[in-house]
């Protein structure tokens, strides 16, 4: 992050605030039972006292034993329930936090995930989260009850003694100016450590994501380096950490350790003179002892909060990426009645960012409402980069691309993307079962609708071997299926859609000969009704297409079919040669 974008960010404690206040009346109670478990605290010492001057002139003390009783029992019983609801109400803190990061995230613009690493936001969501909890509890409950009953204890300290009070903050004193020097330090150490979460979240990712490379490359014990390199950054920062609050925390006990010693040096002096008496004292050093609950509970909640503070400051990173605007709710897929889409670029350029050379220069090409419109080039030519502004992944530098004669940026997004089916090159199948897989893209799917697209794509075999039919589980990633059988699942969600446009970028090329032209078949029969997209590498595809768009380098250099582009233009006679699977028969 820059520094005037470090400059701009809000303070984390408003960042804290914005977290607790759809739960400010609970904090609220929890507060204020704090609170009344401080003040029965400090009635004790009072009562003591009473019970000592009873007991001094030889009146009855059975009352004074009674009220000391009862607020001890009050104390525990009120302390228990307000714990309870703090806790609860932080817990309630961290997932809102954690639901309102999650779907943020979801509506990442696609160049901010490709500048981030998956791993390091998965932490920020876990592990960064998990930190409200005490900052909520400890830190702003904590300074807020802690310090009002530290108020309140040095105010009734003064009305018992204003002298040995006086020494009690001299003390005191001394101790806030060495947490002074500390609490910093234990802010940047947080913030290194978390940070090192994050790095060692994303290595992880980056490794399970590609396990089986990294096995056959024998490249296990590197990456393993790598793990414990970035394991050990964080030990080392959090016990970085740990020190400073241990610091801290022994200053504030080494202070009220000084400080009762003093109390008993100089309050024994002043009750030898007559200055005060034996109950004075004793009730005094009682609040000496209570003093150290509230001075603690401060000096905790101040070092929480700079763990907290960091684990804040990284959450509010992610929710300044770029995100697209959120959905009102799931926008209708396109009825039966909604006809072919009609799409076109005009001198469309185009780089992935401002440091990498230009994907698109000028591309330029029309293509109807319904039919197949095939789109074939060189390795690099901008062909998946197409559908990739189709759906709005990204948006071009210049020039304009309309759909239905309607630039796409006065499309709304949701609408957009409900009128397209798309089928990506790797053809992703997600965790979970087949039949999630399958309706995805579509969940209201009825069972006549799912068979007849198993059928179309020849996944029907598939479902009656499997031992639980729709409902088996694919599997990471779908490991449990073939790489045909992840592109027809990914081509059969897309086609549950019944999509205005359907973009299939090589959907086939995993596919056997047979599978392949069974698809093929169910494709040409699509682009009757629908406005179809292909990037394709075999012949046999392209071959049957309406229209064939041949990229070079960026441009458009020809549209035609395939009869008219083998006898115009050279680049495409020498593919149709060499590069597709199949001969011009």
């Amino acid at each position: 992050m820059s520094d005037a974008e470090t400059a701009a960010a809000p303070p984390p404690w408003r960042l804290l605030l914005g977290y607790v206040r759809p739960h400010r009346r609970a904090l609220l109670a929890g507060a204020l039972l704090s609170l009344v478990t401080g003040a029965t605290g400090l009635l004790l010492p009072l009562v003591a006292r009473g019970l000592i001057d009873d007991l001094a002139a030889d009146r009855p003390i059975t009352g004074a034993l009674l009220a000391l009783s009862a607020l001890v029992v009050a104390n525990a019983a009120v302390g228990a329930l307000g714990s309870y609801v703090l806790r609860r109400t932080a817990e309630s803190v961290v997932l809102g936090a954690r639901r309102a990061l999650s779907s943020y995230l979801l509506r990442l613009r696609i160049t901010a995930v490709d500048r981030s690493e998956p791993g390091d936001l998965m932490a920020r969501v876990t592990s960064d989260t998990t930190l409200l909890r005490e900052v909520t509890t400890d830190s702003l409950v904590g300074l807020g009850t802690g310090g009002l009953t530290l108020v309140a204890t040095v105010v009734l300290m003064g009305v018992v003694d204003p002298v040995l009070l006086g020494v009690t903050l001299a003390v005191i004193l001394g101790a806030g100016t060495v947490l002074g020097v500390i609490v910093p330090r234990i802010n940047r150490a947080s913030r290194r450590a978390q940070d090192a979460v994050g790095v060692m979240g994303a290595s992880l990712e980056r490794v399970l994501g590609a396990l089986r490379t990294v096995k056959a490359s024998g490249a296990e014990a590197r990456e393993e380096r790598a793990l414990h390199a970035a394991a050990e950054e964080s030990w080392r920062q959090s016990v970085r950490a740990a020190k400073w609050s241990a610091a801290a925390g022994n200053t504030a006990g080494l202070a009220m350790q000084t400080a009762f010693i003093t109390v008993l040096a100089v309050g024994g002096a002043r009750v030898a003179t007559g200055a005060i008496d034996i109950a004075t004292l004793v009730a005094f050093l009682l609040y000496v002892f209570y003093l150290m609950s509230p001075i603690q509970q401060v000096v905790g909640a101040i070092t929480q909060y700079q763990t907290g503070s960091a684990a804040l400051g990284r959450i509010q990173e992610a929710l300044r990426l770029p995100a697209e605007p959120a959905a009102a709710g799931a926008e209708p897929l396109p009825s039966s009645g909604d006809g072919p889409a009609a799409l076109a670029f005009h001198d469309v350029r185009f780089r992935y960012a401002d440091d990498l050379p230009y994907v698109h220069h000028g591309v330029t090409f029309e293509v109807p409402a319904r039919g197949m419109t095939a789109f074939v080039g060189p390795s690099g030519a901008g062909k998946t980069t197409v559908f990739s502004l189709v759906e709005r992944f990204y948006d071009p530098q210049s020039g304009a691309i309309t759909l239905d004669g309607r630039a796409l940026t006065d499309w709304e997004l949701p609408r957009l993307r409900s009128a397209i089916g798309y089928v990506e090159q790797d053809a992703p199948v997600l965790s979970g079962t087949l039949r999630d897989n399958l309706l995805l893209g579509n969940p209201a799917a009825g069972e006549d609708a799912v068979r007849r697209v198993l059928k179309t794509t020849r996944l029907d075999d598939l479902v009656a071997r499997l031992p639980q039919g729709l409902d088996t589980r694919v599997g990471h990633r779908g490991t449990k299926l073939s790489g045909g059988e992840r592109q027809r699942v990914a081509i059969a969600r897309a086609l549950l859609r019944g999509p205005r446009l359907l973009l299939l970028d090589e959907a086939t090329s995993q596919l056997d000969a047979v599978n392949e032209a069974a698809l093929r078949d169910t494709v040409a029969d699509v682009a009757r009704t629908t406005t179809v997209l292909v990037v394709a590498h075999r012949l046999s595809t392209v071959t049957s297409a309406d229209r064939i768009v041949v990229m070079d380098a960026g441009r458009v250099r020809a549209v035609g079919t395939h009869r008219e582009l083998v006898a115009a233009d050279p680049l495409y006679a020498e593919l149709a040669a060499t590069q597709f699977l199949a001969s011009a028969g």
